[in-house]
C-alpha cells in the first residue's frame, strides 16, 4: 500500500473511532437541539480540535471556489484560471495548501455540469480533505435558493423561488420545496445551502433582493423561513438564513456599493429581525451576514459583516445564536470600502464571524489571519471558538460519520418524476392574477388561435441568450398543449426600437399576444414595448415573470399576472392558469405601489383574483 493510501486509511480509522458512541449525531435534525451540543459531541469536537495545528484551524474558517469539474481537473483553461485565482492547479492543491473548511460551487467556475459529475467532484473533494492535514470533512455549499438564484439547474428539480412561495402562502409547500431541494443536493454531495433568504423586501426598488425574499410581511417571511430551515436540515443539509440583519430595505446593491439601512431599532425589531429570530429559535445551522451599514445598531459606519455590536452584541448575545456565522462574499464592494483586503478577514473575525466566504485574495487573507493570531491581535481561543462551531455543524450533518455519496444512486433521487410532480403542484398555487379587467381570462381551449409570445426571457442580455429562449419556448410548448398555435419572438430585457417594431408587426398578425416582462420597472424600453403592443388593439396579456411591480409602469394593460419566476416550471403553471386548467390562487406577498410614489398603493398586499 502506498503512503498516500495508507495515510487515507489511517485517517478513516481515526474518524471512525471518533464517531463511535455518537453515531446518532449523524442523523438528520431540525436543529432545535443544536446550539451548544451534547457531551458526546463536545468530546468528539475537542479531540479533533486538539490535534489541529494553527494553520489547519485558520484554514477551517475559509470557504472559497475553484475552477474545474473534478478534484484534479487538467483542462488547461481550468488550470490557468486556478493559478490566476489562487496560485494552484486544482481543488486538491487548494485544499492541501490552505486546509479549507468549505468549498462553494458555481456554474461559472465549471463545477456543476450535471448531477453525476457533481457527485464525483464532491466525493473527490472529501477524499482530498480527509487525506490531508487534520483529516476534517468538508462543507460543500452552493446558493440553491430556487427561482432566480440557482446553481444546480435541470435535470435537478426546479422550484419557482421564495416570493412565489410567499404568494402561495403555504408553509407546507415551502417545506416540501426545501426538503426536495435538500434531498437532491445531499445526493450530489452538497451539504450546506446558502438559503433561505430571510430578508423582508419592503423596498420595491431593491436591486438585489426582490423576488429572492418571501415577501414584505415579517410574519409571512418568518413562517416560510422556518419551514425551509426544517426542510433543508431534515435532509442533513445545513440551512443558512441570510442576509443578517436584513437586506430588504435598500436601493443599493451590496455587490457594487455599500447600502445603508436607516431603520430605527424599533423598526428593525418589527420588520427585519423577526425572521432571523424565528430561524434561530428553530435551530438554523448558520446565518450569513450582510454588507450593509445599520446606524441604529452600529454608528461607526462599518458594514454588519465587520461590526462587533451587530454580530457579537446583537446576533450572539441578544438573539442567542450559537451556530456558524458565515460572511457574504468578501469580494463584494460593500465590505471593501473601509479596509484593505488584508484587513477585512481580520476585522470580520474580531466582529464575530466564523467562516469567511470568498476573499478576493485567499493567500493574502489566510496569512493575514495567521499573522493576526501570531501577533496576539486575535487570541487563539477566539479561533478555537469558531472552529469548534464549524466542527459541531459538520458532526451534526453527518459528515464525520460519512461524507460521501453513492454516485450510482444519483438518478434515484435527482430530478425524479415524484419531485417534478411536486414542483408542478406547488407552482400552480403561486401564480397571481392581478388584473382581468377585460374578462379575457380564462382563455378558451382548442381554438387554433395564433398566439404571439414575446418580451423578455429569463436573464438580462441579448435575445440570443439560451436561457431566454428556454424561458419563452417552454412557455410556448405549454401553451400549445391547450390547442393554440404559437410564435415566439424574443425582444430581450432592453428591446430597442427595431425589436419593438418587429414585435408590433407580428402582433398585428396574431389573434392574441402574451408579453412577458422581467424587471420592467428598471427598463424604459420594456415599458415602451408593452405600450406599443397595447396600442395595436389586439388582446394582450402581460405577465411579470420576475418582480410583480412592473404593472405600475403600464397601468393601461387590462390583463396582468405575476409568476415571480421565469423558470420553466413557473411558465408551465402560467399556461395552465391562462386556460383555466388551474384556478389562480396566488395572493400578492408584497404591496405594489404606483410608479411615481412608493407610498401610494396600486395593489395591496394580499390582492389576487380568481376565476
Amino acid at each position: 500500500m502506498g503512503f498516500s493510501r495508507l495515510r487515507y486509511a489511517m485517517v478513516g480509522v481515526t474518524l471512525l473511532a471518533l464517531v463511535l458512541g455518537v453515531a446518532a449525531t449523524g442523523a438528520a435534525r431540525s436543529g432545535k437541539d443544536a446550539p451548544s451540543g451534547g457531551a458526546g459531541e463536545r468530546r468528539v469536537v475537542e479531540r479533533v480540535l486538539h490535534r489541529m495545528s494553527l494553520e489547519e484551524k485558520v484554514g477551517q474558517m475559509f470557504v472559497t471556489y475553484a475552477y474545474g469539474d473534478s478534484v484534479e481537473d487538467t483542462d488547461p483553461e481550468m488550470v490557468a484560471a486556478n493559478r490566476e485565482a489562487h496560485g494552484v492547479d486544482n481543488f486538491r492543491q487548494l485544499i492541501e495548501r490552505y486546509h479549507l473548511g468549505g468549498i462553494i460551487y458555481f456554474a461559472w467556475s465549471g463545477n456543476v455540469e450535471n448531477p453525476h459529475q457533481i457527485a464525483g467532484l464532491s466525493n473527490g473533494i472529501q477524499r482530498a480533505a480527509l487525506g490531508s492535514g487534520a483529516g476534517v470533512p468538508m462543507l460543500i455549499s452552493t446558493d440553491q435558493e430556487q427561482g432566480v438564484v440557482v446553481r444546480v439547474d435541470e435535470p435537478a428539480t426546479q422550484f419557482p423561488g421564495s416570493m412565489a412561495l410567499g404568494a402561495g402562502r403555504s408553509t407546507d409547500d415551502a417545506y416540501t420545496a426545501a426538503a426536495i431541494t435538500g434531498e437532491e443536493l445531499r445526493a450530489i454531495g452538497i451539504n450546506q445551502n446558502f438559503a433561505p433568504v430571510a430578508d423582508v423586501n419592503v423596498n420595491t426598488r431593491n436591486p438585489v433582493i426582490g423576488v429572492r425574499s418571501f415577501g414584505s410581511d415579517p410574519d409571512l417571511v418568518s413562517g416560510m423561513t422556518v419551514a425551509q430551515v426544517n426542510g433543508y436540515q431534515r435532509q442533513n443539509v445545513a440551512a443558512t438564513a441570510k442576509h443578517f440583519p436584513g437586506h430588504g430595505d435598500t436601493d443599493v446593491d451590496s455587490h457594487t456599493g455599500l447600502p445603508v439601512i436607516n431603520h430605527s431599532r424599533e423598526e428593525l425589531e418589527e420588520i427585519d429581525l423577526p425572521p432571523f429570530q424565528a430561524a434561530i429559535d428553530e435551530g438554523v445551522d448558520s446565518v450569513m451576514t450582510a454588507h450593509i451599514v445599520v446606524p441604529a445598531l452600529d454608528d461607526s459606519g462599518r458594514p454588519a459583516t465587520l461590526s462587533r455590536p451587530i454580530l457579537t452584541g446583537l446576533l450572539r448575545r441578544e438573539m442567542g445564536f450559537d451556530g456558524v456565522i458565515v460572511t457574504d462574499s468578501l469580494g463584494m464592494a460593500g465590505v471593501r470600502q473601509q479596509f484593505g483586503d488584508e484587513r477585512v478577514p481580520v476585522e470580520a473575525i474580531k466582529a464575530g464571524a466564523d467562516m469567511l466566504l470568498m476573499p478576493p485574495d485567499l493567500d493574502l487573507a489566510y496569512n493575514a489571519v495567521l499573522d493576526a493570531v501570531k501577533s496576539g491581535e486575535i487570541k487563539k481561543h477566539r479561533i478555537d471558538e469558531s472552529v469548534r462551531r464549524i466542527l459541531i455543524l459538520k458532526l451534526r450533518r453527518g459528515l464525520f460519520q460519512n461524507p460521501y455519496v453513492d454516485e450510482s444512486k444519483v438518478d434515484e433521487v435527482v430530478g425524479i418524476e415524484e419531485h417534478h410532480a411536486a414542483a408542478d403542484a406547488i407552482s400552480n398555487r403561486t401564480v397571481t392574477l392581478i388584473k382581468n379587467d377585460a374578462s379575457l381570462l380564462p382563455l378558451r381551449q382548442n381554438t387554433g388561435a395564433k398566439v404571439l409570445i414575446t418580451g423578455a426571457g429569463g436573464y438580462p442580455g441579448s435575445p440570443a441568450d439560451g436561457a431566454e429562449r428556454s424561458t419563452l419556448n417552454s412557455f410556448a410548448t405549454a401553451m400549445e398543449e391547450f390547442g393554440v398555435e404559437t410564435e415566439v419572438y424574443e425582444t430581450g430585457t432592453n428591446p430597442d426600437a427595431s425589436r419593438r417594431s418587429t414585435a408590433v408587426a407580428k402582433a398585428q398578425n396574431s389573434d392574441l399576444v402574451v408579453v412577458t416582462t422581467n424587471k420592467a420597472w428598471t427598463s424604459g424600453n420594456q415599458q415602451q414595448l408593452v405600450k406599443d403592443l397595447l396600442a395595436t388593439g389586439r388582446p394582450v396579456i402581460v405577465a411579470g415573470i420576475r418582480d410583480p411591480y412592473d404593472i405600475a409602469y403600464f397601468t393601461e394593460a387590462q390583463t396582468y399576472l405575476a409568476t415571480y419566476s421565469y423558470k420553466p416550471v413557473s411558465m408551465e403553471a402560467l399556461a395552465r392558469v391562462l386556460f383555466g386548467a388551474v384556478d389562480p390562487t396566488g395572493k400578492l406577498p408584497v404591496t405594489i405601489p404606483t410608479a411615481d410614489d412608493p407610498n401610494a398603493v396600486l395593489y395591496p398586499y394580499g390582492h389576487g383574483l380568481s376565476y
